[in-house]
Formats: C-alpha cells, sequence, structure tokens
C-alpha cells in the first residue's frame, strides 16, 4: 500500500490531469437518486476531487480523504475546504454520512483487509446510508507501474457486501470512461444499509 501512495505523491499532477475530465456523471446520478437531497457525501479516495465537486455543486454538504498528500493538497484547493489525507485503515466513528462514494478507491486495498475497511465505511453510515463502490473488473491482485489493484468480479462483489450486511441496489459492469481506456471494464455496486 505504501508503494501504491507514493505512486501518487510522486505522480500527482499527471494522475489528476488524466481524471479530472473524465464523465463520471452516469455513475454519479445513479447513486445520487437514493442519497438524500441536501444530504452529506464522504468522497472516500477523492483524487483530484472532480466528483467532490460535482457533489458540493448540487447542494450536498461534502468531505472528503485521499492517502495521498500530494493529491489532498490539490483537491484541497480546487474544492475550497481542507481534504483529509488519511488511509481507508485509519477510518473512525458512526452515523455521520448519508452517502459514501467509493470511486476507483477501494480497489487499492487488498482482499485480507476489504471485509474490515467496509465494515468502518458502513458504521460511518446513517441508517438508509448509501454506499458506491468501483473496481476494476478481474479477479486478480496485482501490482501495475507501482500500484497494488485488487479486481473484483460482479459475483465477488455480491459476496463481500452480503459479508458486511449492505443490501446492494444495484451492480452494472460499464465501460472506462477516459479515451486512452477502450475496453477496461469497471464493476459498481451500489448499496444500502438497511439499519443500524
Amino acid at each position: 500500500m505504501n508503494e501504491t501512495i507514493e505512486y501518487y505523491n510522486k505522480n500527482a499532477e499527471s494522475f489528476i490531469a488524466g481524471t479530472i475530465n473524465a464523465d463520471m456523471s452516469d455513475c454519479r446520478n445513479r447513486f445520487l437518486k437514493y442519497v438524500k437531497k441536501g444530504g452529506s457525501i464522504l468522497d472516500a479516495g477523492c483524487g483530484s476531487g472532480r466528483d467532490s465537486l460535482a457533489f458540493k455543486d448540487v447542494g450536498y454538504k461534502v468531505a472528503a480523504f485521499d492517502a495521498s498528500e500530494e493529491i489532498c493538497k490539490s483537491a484541497s484547493e480546487r474544492l475550497g475546504f481542507k481534504v483529509d489525507c488519511k488511509r481507508f485503515e485509519d477510518l473512525e466513528g458512526e452515523n455521520m454520512y448519508d452517502g459514501i462514494w467509493a470511486s476507483a478507491s477501494l480497489l487499492h486495498v487488498k482482499e485480507a483487509d476489504l471485509k474490515d475497511v467496509m465494515s468502518r465505511l458502513k458504521r460511518l453510515l446513517k441508517a438508509g446510508g448509501i454506499l458506491y463502490a468501483s473496481f476494476k473488473e478481474g479477479n486478480s491482485e496485482r501490482i501495475k507501474d507501482g500500484r497494488f489493484f485488487h479486481d473484483m468480479t460482479e459475483e465477488k462483489c455480491k459476496e463481500l457486501f452480503k459479508n458486511v450486511g449492505i443490501e446492494i441496489q444495484e451492480i452494472y459492469t460499464s465501460q472506462d470512461v477516459r479515451d486512452d481506456r477502450v475496453g477496461e471494464m469497471w464493476v459498481n455496486v451500489v448499496g444500502k444499509i438497511k439499519n443500524k
């Protein structure tokens, strides 16, 4: 994990340039239709802050964090509020958010740690809260260009959400929206906390 964070610290500028204009509106809209209007959203692993800004612009109260210091600095400037520098494993608290948006961020968590991290996210959500997560489609843990990735299938996502007691509302695959990633597929999951 440290190598992955180091990658983002060293390549923050080019990573942000490559993702800031990616059109995630379809996934955001699918998530927002379940989240209370004007509610609170945590952008978990926010990267450039692209989605935080979109949520803020349509009236949601947004908090954000990322594990990379350099990315946090850049996102804080873009968003006009402090983006916390922390890892999923450091998350604490409960009943704080109506929605958690974990777009292309949980894919850096090892399979062995994923259930614990998901349980932490679940605790942060209020009853009826919504969690969105996305993973590259596949069935392996791998290192690519100095970053760790944990790819998931729809079946593995269903199993994970079931094991932590989050009820899936939608699960779907989508194509990577970046021009240079034609053919890369993503598994997207929207889940709901029924009761606490």
